[in-house]
């Protein structure tokens, strides 16, 4: 996550999402997916009006499935984003109360793929970076003020690392982002309080009263490709409902097409203690041999660096690891999504909250204190100096 300073995103042209409340009192009922569901299956085979939809009490209005914009989702990932849609997660005051060098945000950036089904946008972070060069992140970085709220960090630094426009207005037709949810706040390994943003890029459908109407391109054909991994070393996707599973998940029409997936492990695991807690470490090893993955169009420095090993790494192994803080929020963001538990193990918890309270009360969330320029470049010149006695 980078800490580059960036324009606040414009209030008017973003949408928070509704104020914090207790998931329990908002949560769709699995009754009221089923609905959904079944009236999305309904509408695709043909019928002449879809099922009614009947609305719970506390639901904002509007907050329910748009039919004809999200006629790209299939039946279970339709289901999966109204969970994540209604999902509230617990109140956090502690947020209110950190100093703006403690806080950070990432997007979490879900899309349908040609199936229906939900992918997350993912990178390869540059050598450049100061922090977790080389991993696998979500687009994020920390707050440049005390005034921006958690989706406006992760959309300024989507802007800064991957050229995602932070203004909605100027993202390419016929695409759009719908911020879906928060999730509970991790902590990062620099003691950085993380609150993932859950948000879903639409790609709308024209009306079917269009003369010589085309169906809307996909996100990994048209969008994918126009992202500038500015400043990191790659841009790439992976499955979102695989991330709750311990094999690689493999379609039908996969093997209908004879389409083979790169050898070796999707997934493992280990217990590791962190400030005397039990915390579940995964490790991902996500294929890219059959996706588009978008490189750096102008390589310098450690993106160089990082991309030629992606690159070594893609034709040896034909997939890109994914661990640590984004590993945990990739199967956070799946079971709320899904409504299901890993098939491996994990903490039952959601995000590091009773870590972040923890941390916070040993002192070690205080304000961070900023490296002068001539700090920074001292410490460049004693790196080079040492480097040339080698």
């Amino acid at each position: 996550m980078s800490g580059a300073t960036g324009q606040v995103l414009p209030n008017e042209h973003i949408i928070e999402p509704p104020a914090e409340k207790d998931n329990s009192s908002t949560s769709l009922s699995e009754v009221e997916v089923q609905t959904i569901i079944e009236s999305i299956r309904e509408a695709s085979s043909g019928a002449t009006s879809p099922s009614p939809i009947t609305e719970p009490a506390e639901f904002d209005e509007g907050a329910y499935w748009d039919l004809p914009s999200m006629a790209p989702l299939n039946a279970v990932s339709a289901a999966a984003v109204a969970r994540l849609r209604s999902y509230r997660p617990p109140p956090f005051p502690l947020w209110d109360a950190l100093p703006v060098s403690r806080r950070a945000a990432v997007l979490i950036l879900l899309y349908a793929d040609r199936r229906g089904d939900l992918r997350v946008v993912l990178t390869m972070r540059a050598a450049s970076l100061r922090s977790f060069s080389g991993h696998a992140a979500f687009p994020g970085g920390k707050a440049d003020s005390l005034d921006e709220t958690p989706y406006q960090i992760a959309r300024r630094e989507a802007w800064e690392e991957i050229g995602l426009p932070m203004d909605d207005t100027k993202i390419p037709a016929p695409f759009r982002i719908e911020h879906l949810c928060y999730l509970p706040h991790s902590l990062a390994k620099t003691e950085l309080a993380v609150r993932p943003c859950v948000a879903l890029l639409h790609s709308d459908d024209p009306p079917a009263s269009t003369p010589n109407a085309k169906p809307s391109p996909t996100v990994e054909e048209s969008l994918m490709p126009k992202l500038d991994a500015k400043e990191v070393a790659a841009v790439f996707s992976g499955p979102l409902h695989n991330f709750l599973l311990a094999e690689d998940e493999v379609h039908p029409d996969h093997k209908e097409k004879g389409k083979q997936l790169p050898p070796g492990k999707w997934y493992e695991g280990k217990w590791l203690e962190w400030l005397n807690h039990p915390w579940r470490a995964h490790y991902f090893y996500v294929p890219v041999t059959h996706q588009r993955v978008t490189k750096p169009k102008i390589r310098d420095g450690g993106q160089a660096a990082i991309a030629e090993h992606l690159e070594e790494e893609e034709e040896e192994t034909g997939r890109y690891m994914v661990w640590g803080m984004t590993g945990r929020m990739l199967v956070d963001c799946a079971r709320v999504a899904y409504a299901q538990e890993p098939e491996f193990e994990h903490n039952k918890h959601f995000g590091d909250e009773a870590l972040i309270e923890r941390a916070a009360g040993d002192g070690r969330l205080k304000e961070k204190k900023r490296r002068s320029d001539e700090e920074l470049v001292a410490e460049e010149v004693k790196k080079a100096k040492e480097g040339s006695k080698m």
